[in-house]
């Protein structure tokens, strides 16, 4: 099992109280697993994905562990977590195509974040021109600053140097957002062959794009408002959710030719819950159309078929 994170709690403090981000997540992936991560904006992806490599202000670990390779990340530390990071966790951050140092060259800004590792630049250049090869990247961009790149070359070149010492996990926040579709499917191939590749050993995808996950995830975990709601193999999610919630957000997607006016998409009504004061029980219950008077008690994140979990009262009756 390449990463297992048990009960993982982290709020944001702020000055009105503690947002509560994400709460009691526990969920596994396995060696060569690439996992989506979807949900509505706020729902606490970039939290999870961020707790597992850096926990910057304002957010604060709350409780809960995580293991990668059977050693216990040290996520509450940020001086210990400096010996993990790039090595064995990685994160390819939203808004990638702005991430580098503007002001440095590509080549340099490299060496000294290998240096600062204590990974000798000089031994790593020839596998560095030869992923620069792998994603269609001329050596000559290690002589150039940032901005003489186009935003797909900067994803691409961000992707690389994300993955330059084969870390076990990589996060990948959104990276597909900011680019045009035919840049998209590019660098969604790009990270199935990090994979297949082994760069990479297993990888979580974080995105709004639920047809990105279905090209190139394993499996995919939904959240909503700060918890997590099912966690399936791909088709499953796609075919048959059984979570409400699931439900109603692979509903609004279009179809591949259907037209609007022969089907409407149908939305979700409501708004997700404020975390600063969430609600109690199942934090899906206002909007849940299916919702019950069991719907008051926090319903458990359990596996209902085999790697399906749900954390739905009315599912578990069902399956009873």
């Amino acid at each position: 099992m390449a990463l297992k994170v048990e009960n993982l709690t982290v709020y944001y403090q702020t000055l009105r109280g503690d947002v509560h981000a994400l709460e009691h997540a526990t969920f596994q992936i396995a060696d060569g697993e690439i996992m989506g991560l979807a949900g509505e904006s706020g729902c606490g992806k970039t939290t999870l994905g961020h707790s597992l490599i850096v926990l910057f202000p304002p957010m604060k670990y709350i409780g809960g562990q995580v293991w990668l390779d059977n050693e216990e990340l040290p996520i509450w530390d940020s001086e210990r977590m400096n010996a993990y990071r790039f090595h064995k966790v990685s994160l390819i951050p939203q808004y990638a195509m702005n991430a580098m140092n503007p002001i440095r060259k590509i080549g340099k800004m490299i060496q000294e974040l290998l240096e600062s590792r204590k990974v000798d630049y000089k031994e790593v250049l020839p596998e560095l021109k030869r992923r620069l090869d792998l994603v269609a990247l001329p050596h000559d961009v290690l002589q150039m600053y940032p901005i003489e790149l186009s935003g797909g070359m900067k994803q691409r070149m961000v992707m690389v140097i994300s993955s330059l010492l084969n870390p076990s996990l990589l996060i990948a926040d959104e990276i597909t957002s900011a680019l045009d579709v035919a840049t998209q499917k590019a660098v969604a191939e790009m990270l199935v062959e990090f994979r297949d590749r082994q760069f990479v050993k297993s990888m979580i995808v974080i995105t709004h794009d639920i047809s990105i996950l279905y090209q190139v995830a394993d499996s995919i975990l939904i959240m909503y408002a700060g918890v997590l709601a099912e966690k399936a193999p791909t088709q499953s999610i796609i075919e048959s959710p059984r979570h409400p919630y699931t439900r109603l957000l692979i509903s609004s997607l279009p179809e591949v030719g259907v037209r609007f006016a022969d089907k409407r998409l149908s939305g979700i009504p409501g708004n997700p819950p404020l975390l600063l004061d969430p609600p109690i029980g199942c934090r899906f219950r206002d909007r849940c159309p299916l919702a019950f008077e069991r719907c008051l008690e926090e319903p458990p994140f359990i596996e209902v078929a085999k790697d399906h979990y749900v954390a739905c009262w009315r599912e578990f009756e069902n399956h009873a």
